[in-house]
């Protein structure tokens, strides 16, 4: 049973807005003074999830006066669903325009999995508006080949193989079961069924979990050509701005071992953290933790 794209539109201590950028029109959850004191922080969600996965953050952000928006990115959510547009290089154009269509100039870009991806390509393809880079459970993307082999577990390459054919995956979000499944492997922690249902009904949305599925294959499939080849080139570019790189030791779908040592080689200020007791999706096991950290590393532009 399909939804309504309406019922992401979830309540809470934020403002929801449709802003238009890069051809296209998102949806953000905005919260925090807008006179706030340092650059907007914008919030990148991961694969199967959508904006409402950052609630914790964008509480505790903006209670702390910082200006917080959490996308939904392209294809997801209440945003626009085109049907092309789901490679990583795109995504940073749509990033880019939604700093700008929110009036601001820079921002610390905070993404989760593949939203992580996303936020450190934000430094190396939209320097213009990226201040600092956040990536929660995404390692470098500089050396996805070799990531691709090493970084992901047995249970990650099995789900990223799924992914690839042609419909069934699709069908396996349309009955609500892959969904739950990614998220209930994913966490160390048992998550209730209140936001489980929340995850399904957002993947319910028309498209929405087609959209999110083609940004898995783009990872996949882009590889050997000459777009991915090309994206490969630019990231793999020195980072001059401030990183943080957090990751949860039982992330089961990234290896925690290694997990900073492609970002140590090109990033010039990074700051690496495990977190205990965490895993893939650690920002909603363990919000406390994660708000703590990133309220200090915002602290620099305060």
């Amino acid at each position: 049973m399909s939804a309504d794209f309406s019922s992401v539109l979830i309540d809470g201590p934020w403002k929801h807005e449709l802003v238009p950028a890069n051809g296209a029109r998102f949806h953000v959850a905005v919260a925090g003074p807008e006179d706030a004191p340092g650059p907007l922080v914008v919030l990148l969600h991961s694969f199967p999830q959508f904006w409402w996965t950052w609630r914790h953050q964008i509480e505790s952000l903006a209670a702390a006066g910082h200006r917080v928006a959490a996308m939904d990115l392209r294809g997801v959510g209440a945003s626009d669903k085109p049907p092309s547009g789901y490679d990583v290089a795109t995504r940073t154009r749509d990033v880019a325009g939604v700093v700008r269509s929110l009036g601001a100039s820079r921002a610390v870009v905070v993404g989760h999995g593949l939203g992580g991806m996303v936020a450190w390509a934000m430094a190396s393809l939209q320097p213009s508006v990226t201040d600092g880079v956040v990536a929660l459970s995404a390692p470098h993307p500089a050396r996805l080949h070799r990531t691709a082999r090493s970084g992901l577990t047995p249970a990650a390459l099995k789900h990223v193989a799924f992914l690839q054919l042609p419909v069934l995956p699709e069908r396996a979000f349309a009955n609500r079961s892959l969904t739950t499944q990614l998220i209930v492997e994913g966490s160390y922690e048992r998550r209730s069924s209140s936001e489980l249902a929340t995850y399904e009904t957002a993947m319910a949305v028309p498209f929405a979990a087609h959209n999110s599925i083609e940004a898995v294959r783009w990872l996949m499939r882009s590889t050997p050509r000459l777009d991915g080849r090309r994206f490969l080139s630019v990231v793999r570019r020195p980072i001059s701005v401030p990183a943080m790189q957090v990751h949860g030791a039982h992330d089961v779908f990234l290896r925690p071992e290694g997990a900073e040592l492609d970002a140590a080689a090109l990033t010039r200020d990074l700051r690496f953290e495990m977190l205990d007791d965490a895993g893939h999706f650690l920002h909603e096991e363990r919000p406390d933790e994660v708000d703590a950290l990133l309220l200090d590393f915002l602290a620099r532009w305060r």
